[in-house]
């Protein structure tokens, strides 16, 4: 689209809304905007953004480049080389309370919920399949626990090898989903102790996991390097795809709903630039209803686009397997998971102060925050963070605008930010946003709210 044409657009609504006694969406401070992506199926609402034109209609001129890693992505956030980027919706809030880089790093935008995996080698798979129970067609019956995973690690033990598995980043929501799980089977994942220099978080851990990058977790897996990985898609499809490992969960199984990725900004850039920043949200939010429209209708266009090399750069198929409503675990195992992958449903894009929270709880339990905190400090924390303010003004201007409608959203007016007390995890442990410390006294394996590592 002509730039000329998408500024004439913006006048002429600008306009229309004066006449209607509504918001004026207000012209963006920086037009010229570069945003990072890690190649995952997730970063499809920027992705869409970008093909469908929707950036262009706010006045934004974006570009978009795949990053190496998450630590390159997150540093050139916080020196500038980025304007934003898709993020580990743990980044922002590890980055805030300063554990690995200090920064004041912002989201308004959540981008998806669910959409990872955990995969182990074929031949751990082999081990695992005598600790399960079968279907009547033999199938295993999920989801599948990590006590099935247990005796398996029990052997390597005693045979004096250590178990490694590979997570994304420190801070990932794959690290957390994974020891989530390896705890609810009575598995130690280790302790992070960064006050004693201990950074690894395999302090007696029986699982000893550490960082892949998500498009090498495959070839690490394949290597023999690691035993099994937690990622996102299409590495885990991938995995089947190639013969050599199998997928045992998703994360939809461990927590339903979870939320995954933000788009997130550093707080400096937020305040210099706010017409960009929700413009910039405006624009993912249409992108974010469109990838789930229509029940999933126009997924496979956007599987198509995913499979650009300059995108995810992964085969169709592979990208299709998770992102069009199944998931295939075993080879020919394939079962309906219809939200595997969701970026606007169950009101997906809104950042949830209670999301915040969870993340911080499990920063706690593994030590990566050393010290207690009482309640409140877990809520200064999410609010500094998580900015439902700034998604409230762009989703108004939207459903000024007749892009969107009100019903799409979560009750402004008495939106707290916080979701009721969840209960759909693998442990059946009832998680409540506004109880931190009582929800992480609640687990066996793990730190307690006043706990220290000696």
């Amino acid at each position: 689209m002509p730039r000329y044409h998408s500024l004439f657009t913006r006048t002429i609504s600008a306009i229309a809304l004066t006449t209607s006694c509504v918001a004026i969406a207000a012209e963006p401070e920086k037009e010229e905007l570069k945003f990072g992506f890690i190649k995952l199926t997730d970063m499809a609402p920027l992705a869409v953004a970008y093909e469908k034109g929707y950036f262009e209609d706010e006045g934004l001129y974006v570009s978009l480049e795949a990053q190496a890693n998450w630590k390159v992505l997150l540093d050139r956030v916080i020196d500038g080389e980025l304007d934003g980027a898709h993020m580990l919706a743990g980044q922002p809030l590890g980055a805030t309370i300063g554990f690995g880089t200090q920064a004041h790093i912002i989201t308004a935008f959540s981008m998806d919920l669910n959409g990872n995996g955990i995969t182990v080698s074929n031949s751990v798979w082999e081990e695992m399949k005598k600790n399960i129970p079968r279907q009547a067609d033999g199938k295993p019956v999920h989801p599948i626990k990590a006590d099935a995973l247990k005796p398996v690690i029990d052997k390597y033990k005693s045979e004096g090898k250590p178990f490694k598995m590979g997570m994304v980043f420190p801070v990932s929501t794959h690290n957390y989903e994974l020891r989530y799980w390896l705890a609810a089977g009575g598995i130690h994942p280790g302790y992070y102790a960064p006050l004693k220099g201990h950074t690894s978080g395999t302090i007696d851990a029986e699982a000893l996991l550490s960082v892949t990058p998500p498009p090498q977790m495959p070839a690490t897996l394949e290597a023999g390097t690691i035993y099994g990985y937690c990622v996102g898609e299409p590495w885990n499809q991938q995995a089947v795809f190639k013969g050599i490992g199998v997928p045992v969960i998703t994360d939809y199984e461990i927590w339903k709903n979870n939320p995954e990725k933000v788009f997130g900004v550093s707080n400096e850039w937020a305040e210099k630039y706010p017409n960009t920043h929700i413009a910039v949200v405006k624009a993912m939010i249409r992108a974010a209803k469109w990838l789930d429209d229509n029940n999933n209708a126009n997924r496979p266009e956007a599987v198509k686009i995913l499979s650009k090399s300059s995108y995810v750069g992964a085969d169709y198929d592979v990208i299709a397997n998770s992102m069009t409503g199944t998931f295939e675990y075993e080879k020919g195992d394939k079962r309906e998971v219809p939200d595997f992958n969701v970026f606007f449903r169950h009101n997906a894009t809104y950042p949830y102060y209670s999301d915040a929270i969870w993340y911080l709880t499990q920063m706690r339990r593994w030590g990566q925050i050393t010290e207690y905190k009482p309640d409140s400090w877990y809520m200064d924390i999410a609010k500094k963070v998580y900015r439902p303010d700034i998604y409230r003004q762009a989703a108004e201007e939207l459903i000024a605008e007749g892009k969107v409608s009100t019903s799409e959203f979560p009750n402004f007016a008495s939106e707290t930010g916080y979701k009721p007390p969840q209960s759909e995890f693998i442990d059946n442990i009832t998680y409540d946003g506004r109880k931190p410390n009582e929800y992480i006294s609640k687990f066996s394996i793990g730190l307690k709210a006043k706990d220290l590592l000696k």
